[in-house]
């Protein structure tokens, strides 16, 4: 039965697969970003590379666009000393008609021991997850607006690295939660990793109203939201996923939900700044916060290809 409740992890109770931080126990998130914490001194050798993934072949499926995630899982692979293969799928296989399990069948006849999957349908990662033999593992890349667990992962690294500890922090996401699969990672490794305070701060029309069943606190403003906190994560706006006028203009938003220099004031003097990437400028982070003492936007970059790293040599470890 342990399976079915938790379709990532085997009968032992070990991570098999990374679909989601929802439903994942607080030891399993510990135990990614403690292993983690060992491969950042990785990117500091003259020799970029560990054997633990010789002789796997890692087969990054891209069925949406992502230039950065898609570059530090190859990355990472390749720095576990992994055969790694990107494909560009949208132009390819589904173009033809083929199936998403088609296409999977296929490279698994190829030998493949792990997918990462970018997909833009929420749950194809858990499709392809049931569906693959027992050795194969797979990790979620985004799927939809529903999940993107190692974004949220090294997310969590960066505030541990800063803050240390998780249990007197108050963390503000800022912006349009509605369309974020961050933001929904995140709230579920935060809460899970016992955060004293999660604040979820946008527009009425960027934050879903059903969130304060998650443990978050939902602010409207942005004074209110960021004030004495000690670390805040802003969003970018998904114009791309928006349907009709949920906003007024970006100007708008910038002037209301914009992190600027005089509104991070309002938080603690030691808050640090995060975001996902890719930033717009001017729209929801003023570049003078972007590029100032307080962001730790390109460690976070730095510190993801050490989580997805982690996360690799964890689940190529644990078959069914």
């Amino acid at each position: 039965m342990l399976h079915k409740r938790h379709p990532q992890l085997n009968r032992h109770g070990e991570l098999m697969h990374l679909l989601s931080i929802e439903g994942l126990p607080r030891d399993i998130l510990t135990h990614i970003l403690d292993t983690a914490a060992n491969f950042v001194s990785v990117n500091d050798r003259e020799v970029k590379k560990v054997p633990l993934l010789r002789g796997k072949s890692v087969f990054n499926l891209f069925f949406e666009n992502s230039t950065r995630t898609r570059t530090t899982f190859e990355i990472a692979a390749k720095r576990l000393s992994a055969d790694v293969f990107n494909l560009d799928i949208a132009r390819s296989s589904t173009a033809k008609g083929e199936t998403l399990l088609d296409t999977i069948d296929n490279l698994s006849a190829m030998a493949a021991d792990i997918f990462v999957v970018r997909h833009s349908e929420s749950g194809a990662p858990y499709l392809i997850a049931q569906h693959v033999a027992p050795h194969v593992h797979v990790v979620n890349a985004g799927d939809g607006r529903h999940a993107h667990p190692t974004q949220g992962l090294l997310d969590m690294y960066t505030i541990r690295h800063y803050k240390k500890d998780f249990s007197n922090l108050t963390v503000a996401i800022v912006g349009d939660v509605l369309h974020s699969r961050v933001a929904r990672s995140d709230i579920h490794a935060l809460t899970t990793l016992g955060a004293a305070e999660v604040r979820v701060v946008g527009p009425r029309t960027l934050v879903p109203s059903d969130l304060s069943h998650m443990g978050v606190r939902v602010c409207h403003t942005l004074e209110e939201g960021i004030k004495d906190a000690d670390v805040i994560i802003t969003l970018r706006l998904q114009n791309e996923r928006m349907s009709g006028a949920l906003l007024p203009s970006s100007q708008e938003y910038f002037k209301s939900f914009g992190l600027t220099p005089d509104k991070l004031r309002l938080a603690k003097p030691d808050a640090i700044v995060m975001h996902p990437g890719p930033i717009n400028r001017g729209v929801e982070i003023d570049s003078a916060v972007v590029d100032g003492p307080q962001s730790v936007i390109l460690p976070q970059v730095t510190f993801g290809i050490a989580v997805r790293m982690a996360v690799m040599s964890i689940v190529a470890g644990n078959d069914a």
